[in-house]
């Protein structure tokens, strides 16, 4: 099957961008990297009337540092933010989620962006947004909002944003002083959506803990430094909160293993990696 016939749009400017969203509204998409909306358009799941093409758009391509956070533009690719110098410095949590993010050839065109406003449950990038406390600017005509990572994922493959907004920046906060990371999943293949994703931040007085592929979207706890029979036990209540259910990749008792499995694993990392 192939997309319903569209209109194509290639703004130059941001300014341009948020215009064409602001007359089309909810019948027009963004592309940036394509690689999850173009499966989307080809299976009729999504018929736009009009797609706005920000690829080449120079004042949305960049990633910086800026007041504690790494910046990331709509139009960056993931591979231009994993392959950026100092990256396991800045953000170590993402650095270590990058290499199971699908495959190179994906990453080469994909943007981070763009699966942040894709949003999808299993997606390893929202899930290291969310465990780190990090934020969604989003810009219309009228002027730009920051939305917090835990207020934008509303569910599966919904998000905050709204149809005239366009998702311009995503910002992942700084490796924080004492805080160490750690990020792992089980995934049938690699290069597959995981059934279970996990990322841990361990600081001197609490955990955190973010599951992706569970719930119907990135869901996040958060405790003190408990270990043992209490941490075990604080795991298997979020696995149980999560709501894992049957599907035709895993069973929900499956799954909640993992969470626990992985859970434990990685919090364990974190706790033994150097500061």
């Amino acid at each position: 099957m192939k997309p319903q016939a569209f209109d194509y749009a290639r703004p130059d400017t941001a300014d341009e961008a948020v215009a064409l969203l602001a007359g089309s509204g909810e019948d027009a998409r963004i592309l940036a990297g394509g690689q999850s909306l173009m499966a989307v358009l080809n299976l009729r799941l999504a018929q736009p009337s009009m797609l706005i093409d920000i690829s080449r758009v120079p004042d949305l391509d960049y990633v910086r540092v800026e007041g504690g956070r790494l910046a990331i533009g709509a139009a960056a690719t993931q591979a231009s933010v994993e392959w950026r110098a100092g990256l396991a410095a800045e953000v170590p949590l993402l650095a270590q989620a990058f290499p199971h993010i699908s495959h190179f050839q994906i990453r080469n065109r994909g943007t981070v962006c763009g699966s942040i406003a894709h949003a999808d449950p299993s997606a390893e990038l929202p899930l290291v947004l969310l465990a780190l406390g990090g934020e969604v600017v989003l810009r219309n005509r009228k002027g730009r909002r920051v939305v917090a990572a835990e207020d934008f994922f509303q569910g599966m493959l919904m998000t905050a944003r709204a149809p005239d907004e366009l998702v311009a920046e995503v910002r992942y906060p700084l490796a924080a002083p004492g805080c160490r990371y750690a990020f792992d999943e089980f995934a049938g293949r690699h290069g597959d959506f995981a059934f279970v994703s996990v990322a841990a931040m361990v600081g001197p007085d609490s955990i955190r803990l973010a599951v992706g592929g569970v719930s119907d979207r990135p869901r996040m706890k958060c405790w003190g430094r408990i270990d043992g029979a209490e941490l075990d036990g604080a795991i298997n209540d979020f696995a149980w909160e999560l709501g894992a259910r049957d599907d035709h990749h895993a069973s929900a008792p499956f799954r909640r293993q993992l969470v626990r499995h992985l859970g434990r694993a990685v919090i364990q990392k974190a706790s033994h990696e150097k500061a």
